[in-house]
């Protein structure tokens, strides 16, 4: 399958600005959202695609700082640019420490802010495909019988198949095949794989 086509959220109250952006975006291949006030933008559901927001961080309403504590706050972790006429350094700082990709002054070169998105969607496809592999593994660990899960947490923590027989209370062949089985159905290519697939948030359990 195709990637779907990443998209830019512009939100700015500044009419020409949005539109000065919307044609820079829509030139070099991007899909554009466009809203005038954070309000605006939680009315509507976030694209499931790469994306990224562009922000101003003066808003009618709302302002761009207090949007970004929200959406960390609601788990929705799309990067973000911030844009403004009015930064300073405590404020950049804030918005650095707090996750943003890059800090713009206006007025900006068009450059500066199309590298700012190129490093913000990569930032998100990362993240997207992390969740992806993170929700499959998941899936895979559910096919696991609870015999298998512990040979799994076992084999991740090092122990041979004669340690795994002897904590187990069952013979080494009985071992050798649930560890066969357990690197099946976790399609694990090898041991440091399989200890990857453990350490990825959310299959913490199953870890020593």
């Amino acid at each position: 399958m195709t990637e779907q086509q990443p998209v830019v959220i512009v939100i700015d109250d500044d009419p020409s600005l949005r539109k000065a952006i919307d044609r820079l975006l829509r030139s070099v291949g991007l899909r554009v959202e466009l809203f005038e006030s954070a309000q605006e933008f939680l009315q509507n559901t976030p694209p499931d695609a790469p994306s990224c927001i562009v922000l101003d961080v003066r808003l009618p309403g709302q302002s761009g700082l207090n949007l970004q504590r929200y959406l960390t706050a609601a788990d929705i972790h799309i990067p973000i640019i911030f844009i403004t006429a009015h930064g300073d350094i405590p404020m950049s700082v804030r918005a650095m420490k707090a996750g943003a990709v890059e800090f713009l002054t206006k007025p900006f070169h068009d450059q500066d802010l199309l590298d700012a998105i190129e490093a913000a969607l990569e930032r998100d496809r990362v993240r997207r495909a992390d969740e992806k592999l993170i929700a499959e593994l998941r899936e895979r660990f559910e096919t696991l019988t609870e015999r298998e899960r512990q040979v799994m947490q076992l084999v991740v923590a090092g122990r041979l198949n004669k340690q795994i027989a002897a904590e187990l209370g069952i013979s080494e062949m009985t071992a050798k095949i649930h560890r066969g089985q357990v690197f099946r159905k976790m399609q694990a290519a090898s041991l440091p794989d399989l200890v990857r697939m453990a350490d990825k948030p959310g299959i913490t359990n199953i870890k020593a």
